[in-house]
């Protein structure tokens, strides 16, 4: 069986998003996070079964920015003024509207396939997770995720 993925949900909808914007890098990046290698076992299964959680997981781990076991880095707030500047605490609030929105919790395991499954029918909630995204960007990640949805759902059926 395949070593299942610890996963925050936002990190696999971001993983998602990629794919459908068509900007997806396998590259490593100069933080040291691990998205390229989820992203590359994420491509290569939708069997294999991800993990929730809301704190560090398998893309955190290796990042330079992660400093016992909390997020030191900080995000741009001029195009989002109403989120805190602390990308530790904007995933954490984010993580947990998706496991609300969702009816998940930590620790729930399902597979690729599955969350994104479940995802398709909460496209148009994705005010509800992101309401402090202006307008066009919420638009711009509602069909990123709309098309990596359709990117999934393509390669695997």
């Amino acid at each position: 069986m395949e070593t299942a993925i610890i996963i925050k949900p936002h990190h696999f909808v971001d993983i998602i998003s990629s794919l459908g914007s068509r900007k997806l890098s396998l590259e490593p990046h100069p933080y040291g996070h691990a998205v390229a290698k989820v992203t590359a076992l994420i491509l290569t299964s939708p069997e294999r079964h991800l993990v929730l959680t809301p704190g560090a997981d398998d893309i955190c781990r290796p990042c330079s920015h992660l400093i016992h076991g909390v997020c030191n880095d900080t995000i741009d707030t001029s195009w989002r003024p109403l989120i805190s500047p602390s990308k530790y605490l904007w995933n954490l609030t984010i993580d947990w509207r998706w496991f609300h929105l969702l009816g998940l919790k930590p620790g729930d395991s399902l597979t690729v396939f599955e969350f994104c499954q479940l995802l398709e029918p909460h496209l148009n909630d994705l005010p509800v997770v992101y309401e402090e995204l202006p307008a066009e960007r919420l638009a711009q990640r509602f069909q990123y995720l709309k098309n990596g949805l359709k990117f999934v759902r393509d390669r695997y059926t």
